[in-house]
């Protein structure tokens, strides 16, 4: 009865907002995805192609099951692994366990888009450019099928914003920005730029300082540790909520292949559980979809964290002095709405 009471909530507060005039986000996901079958690289072996930290696949799993609330329109492949390899039959090899349970999605809420759809709008990043310093990644010959396609997807004429959820290399976005910045008149970049959103996890190569250093008029969230709060071990967290044993009994068992796909472990194995340290760049929005933050307002609590801006004349925020625990105060009420959703997966 808990569940179906949870399930007319929501299908109430969507109603309201849509007769409001509110919207799904619109949202890109830029992601270092290894394959499915990744191993955790703190294991310390085994092909330097499916070596990588798996905490993306967790975050992964968890977004699809958010994927009713959004937009999606596109899912990027960033440079990933120790191979440094940007790969997008990675993401689709997801997908294709995704569409094993999207018909009992679809059957609680019609909004889920299909695998079809997503693959549809999956593209590739550039390859190798993790660490590297955006002198060596951004620029002339330095396109990708995920950097024109982020400029078709600017220039479309819906003005709505649409939001960059950074979980790997922003290389594939920056060089959208370059291309804009050199191809059109200032006036027409502006117009583009005042689209965009960004929430970015880290810095995993020059790309995203350079943007930073370059345009402080764009709407930048820079997460430099607020979303460690997500981690199983985060500080002052109930771990029970977030544990292996959770894990197991409401994600990774009786839940389908997409569930069973979730990883026991992050980077290290030896510290199963939850890591998904790229999560906060979208439960964000999803928090927002619920009406507990303004998207616009990083200063006000989220399930993506609280952010400060140091600077008036400039568009970008950064981590909250309180740091994790922005994140972590909010872990019972978004692993009881995960383990929700994954129940949406079953027959």
């Amino acid at each position: 009865m808990k569940h179906y009471m949870k399930l007319i909530i929501f299908l109430i507060l969507s109603t309201i907002f849509i007769a409001n005039g509110f919207s799904r986000h619109r949202i890109v996901i830029m992601t270092d995805f290894p394959p499915a079958d990744v191993i955790p690289g703190g294991l310390g072996f085994g092909p330097a192609d499916k070596r990588s930290d798996s905490d993306d696949v967790q975050s992964m799993v968890r977004f699809l099951l958010y994927s009713n609330c959004f937009e999606v329109e596109g899912l990027v492949a960033t440079s990933a692994t120790f191979a440094n390899v940007a790969n997008k039959q990675n993401i689709f090899d997801i997908l294709y366990l995704y569409d094993h349970v999207y018909e009992n999605l679809y059957r609680h809420n019609q909004l889920y888009p299909s695998a079809d759809k997503l693959r549809s709008v999956t593209w590739q990043g550039n390859s190798g450019t993790w660490g590297r310093p955006a002198s060596e990644i951004i620029g002339q010959g330095r396109d990708s099928e995920a950097s024109e396609k982020i400029i078709d997807l600017l220039e479309q004429e819906d003005q709505r914003p649409i939001w960059f959820s950074i979980w790997g290399g922003s290389c594939d976005l920056a060089q959208a920005l370059w291309k804009i910045r050199e191809t059109l008149t200032p006036a027409e970049a502006n117009e583009l730029l005042k689209k965009i959103r960004i929430y970015m996890i880290g810095l995993q190569d020059g790309s995203g300082q350079w943007m930073l250093d370059t345009f402080p008029e764009l709407f930048i969230i820079m997460s430099a540790g607020n979303y460690m709060g997500m981690f199983n071990n985060a500080p002052g967290a109930d771990i029970t909520l977030s544990d292996l044993d959770w894990i197991n009994r409401n994600i990774r068992k009786g839940h389908g292949l997409l569930g069973i796909i979730y990883p026991e472990s992050g980077f290290y194995p030896e510290t199963p559980g939850v890591w998904e340290g790229d999560s906060p760049s979208f439960l964000y929005l999803v928090s927002a979809f619920k009406g507990i933050n303004d998207s616009e307002r990083p200063d006000q609590e989220s399930w993506g964290g609280k952010f400060i801006q140091p600077e008036a004349t400039k568009n970008h925020w950064f981590d909250d002095p309180a740091g994790s625990q922005t994140v972590s105060k909010w872990r019972k009420q978004v692993q009881e709405d995960f383990a929700f959703r994954a129940n949406w997966m079953l027959p």
